[in-house]
């Protein structure tokens, strides 16, 4: 068993790596951003509440996001938690239900944030994770230097997984991108704080700086060198 959080600011690529490290370990990946997706998609109450939320650039509020996710752990046993906790608030709340084995931080300058959020195209089909980007990216900011070429589909504009077509988040648009980045930093960074102080759980860090397939395998050597497998 291997319960893991990964986190980063929006656009970091944590989709991206906890995907890919699902496909390599064979444990559930749970987004929150997936399952409110989901509950939108199917214009539930819940769902209609979440999207007005989204479209603001907002946090859905922590009563809503905790009992969601609290009911999806309890049929888990291994997991990695994308997007989940956001705010010290959701972290005190799964201290209580489970033990995490890692934290896995994703780092990453926030101009190339910008670039990167607004070029992401996902797949329209709620019950896949087609994840792609259509932005090249290659400089070097602060001495770090980022080799960020295009994750595109085989076919233009199509989930290569299933065939459906791809689609920009709402909450990818330009005018949200900032705002999202600004909630990010001012509510959800705390939880890193919050971890560090505690000093119990090992804390993973990686820059977002190469093609995803690099990034994860670093991810896994650490996990391996703390006998975490």
């Amino acid at each position: 068993m291997m319960k893991l959080i990964i986190f980063g600011p929006p656009g970091s690529g944590k989709g991206t790596y906890s995907t890919r490290l699902k496909a390599r370990f064979g444990f559930e990946k749970v987004s929150t951003g997936d399952i409110f997706r989901e509950e939108i998609k199917n214009s539930t109450s819940l769902g209609k509440r979440i999207e007005s939320y989204l479209k603001e650039g907002r946090l859905v509020p922590d009563n809503i996001v905790i009992e969601v996710v609290n009911e999806k752990l309890k049929k888990l046993d291994s997991y990695i938690l994308d997007g989940y906790p956001r705010t010290v608030e959701q972290a005190r709340a799964l201290d209580k239900i489970t033990k995490i084995d890692a934290i896995i931080e994703i780092n990453v300058h926030q101009d190339i944030l910008l670039e990167k959020i607004s070029a992401r195209r996902i797949c329209s089909n709620s019950k896949c994770d087609g994840n792609y980007n259509i932005a090249d990216i290659h400089r070097i900011i602060n001495g770090i230097e980022y080799d960020l070429p295009p994750i595109l589909p085989k076919e233009d504009m199509k989930c290569d997984k299933c065939g459906s077509p791809l689609i920009q988040r709402e909450d990818d648009k330009p005018e949200v991108i900032e705002d999202r980045l600004k909630v990010y930093h001012d509510q959800s960074k705390p939880v890193i704080e919050y971890y560090r102080q505690k000093g119990k759980i090992p804390l993973i860090e990686v820059w977002m700086n190469r093609q995803p397939d690099e990034v994860v395998d670093e991810i896994i050597g650490k996990l391996k060198a703390l006998n975490i497998r």
